[in-house]
């Protein structure tokens, strides 16, 4: 998908979505009579989550794990995605201890929208939530969108035995290919619809809930911007200094316009790759780092929806009242969720998904979270982007590299 259709694709998303709060403001509880449209469009979408974290994750570790160049460098790549995205979601959290951004409404969910899984919740701690969660019994347990971990455990493996089955290997390889090309033409197709039944949702939504709920998407919205922006020109000059000093200093902001820009202009992230190695080249990273680094970073790492995914959880925990949630565990399903999204392309709301299905809650609060992506997509492409930059710079000092 082209950087110029990703852009207008978040455009028509939100004026789907403020034209839907605009009409559930006007008509109230009366906006419900839409919400068929609206559940139809997201139970095609969990219908597709199943193939399409399978063929997206099984695919994209087979053509990784075939790469030597990927492997030279991933221990010390792993290590810096790990501690940015980290630094990240902390940061993140420790604003919203003192910014709610639900405010008042936190906790304020009325019954009827809480169903069986706000029932189920009371009282579950962070270690009852993770039991079992990475693996399943049974095969047709995979099957499940409530499942999604073991679902992506047991693709990454899959993947991975495809590739070092060697040439045997290869007819399941292209038909991992084939299946993903088809998934994938899949969601576009029906994220055409995307801007006109989630406009109806969210028209539910407001209608059902009032104002209070978009004053809450605002505040969401202004803490991302707040932590983006620290990180984007605070932390990344310290991470860059750190790596090189003065010179490396004047080097990253010398050079990292040009990948900001198409960062901004795409909203894409994989259209900034030619950029971004260019500009990390331009830094002093050798060629191999930068050519290893920034495509797989592009892939699993991804700081700005960190920041999202944690603002989407403490959204979720206050709006159902759960308990036991802290940083570590709050940040750790931030970044899980965050793989997710990197390893799929276009994913749609796969790490919504993901992150209801582990917090234990209605896998339809998802269109409420995707809201929250939607609006926060350019900010959020800009920091994955600049932040892989960084990572490249880091590998390249503590790896010992030279040009």
């Amino acid at each position: 998908m082209s950087g110029k259709h990703v852009y207008l694709q978040t455009l028509l998303l939100l004026l789907g979505v403020v034209t839907g709060a605009v009409l559930g403001a006007i008509f109230g509880p009366s906006a419900s009579i839409v919400k068929p449209i609206g559940e139809i469009f997201l139970n095609l979408m969990f219908a597709l989550v199943v193939p399409l974290v399978f063929f997206s994750i099984s695919s994209s570790v087979c053509r990784m794990t075939g790469e030597k160049k990927v492997w030279k460098v991933l221990g010390l790549s792993l290590a810096a995605f790990l501690l940015t995205s980290a630094v990240a979601g902390s940061l993140t959290w420790i604003i919203c201890e003192f910014w709610n951004p639900l405010g008042s409404f936190a906790t304020k969910i009325p019954p009827e929208r809480s169903g069986i899984a706000g029932i189920a919740l009371a009282g579950r701690t962070f270690l009852q939530t993770i039991e079992n969660m990475f693996t399943v019994s049974d095969f047709p347990q995979l099957l499940s969108r409530a499942n999604l971990l073991p679902l992506i455990v047991f693709s990454a493996l899959l993947g991975a035995a495809v590739s070092l089955s060697g040439e045997k290997g290869i007819p399941m390889a292209r038909f991992l290919d084939s299946g993903m090309s088809v998934v994938m033409e899949f969601m576009r197709l029906l994220m055409y619809a995307a801007p006109v039944c989630l406009g109806c949702y969210f028209a539910d939504l407001v209608g059902g809930l009032g104002g209070s709920i978009i004053r809450s998407y605002i505040t969401t919205v202004l803490i991302f911007l707040v932590v983006a922006a620290f990180l984007f020109f605070v932390v990344n000059s310290v991470y860059v200094s750190i790596a090189g000093g003065p010179g490396a200093f004047k080097a990253f902001w010398k050079n990292i316009t040009p990948p900001s820009l198409i960062a901004l202009a795409t909203c894409s992230s994989a259209a900034t790759i030619p950029s971004g190695i260019g500009a990390a080249k331009a830094m002093g990273v050798n060629d191999s780092v930068a050519e290893s680094v920034i495509p797989l970073g592009i892939n699993i790492h991804k700081d700005g929806s960190v920041i999202s995914g944690v603002l989407k959880i403490i959204f979720v925990v206050a709006f159902y009242g759960l308990s036991g949630y802290g940083c570590l565990e709050i940040v750790g399903i931030a970044i899980i969720a965050s793989l997710v999204v990197g390893a799929i392309p276009v994913g749609g709301m796969t790490g919504e998904i993901l992150i209801c299905s582990i917090l234990g809650v209605d896998p339809g609060f998802a269109a409420t979270l995707l809201v929250i992506s939607t609006i926060v997509d350019i900010p959020a492409t800009l920091l994955n982007t600049t932040d892989n930059i960084v990572c490249a710079v880091l590998v390249d000092k503590f790896s010992g590299s030279t040009k």
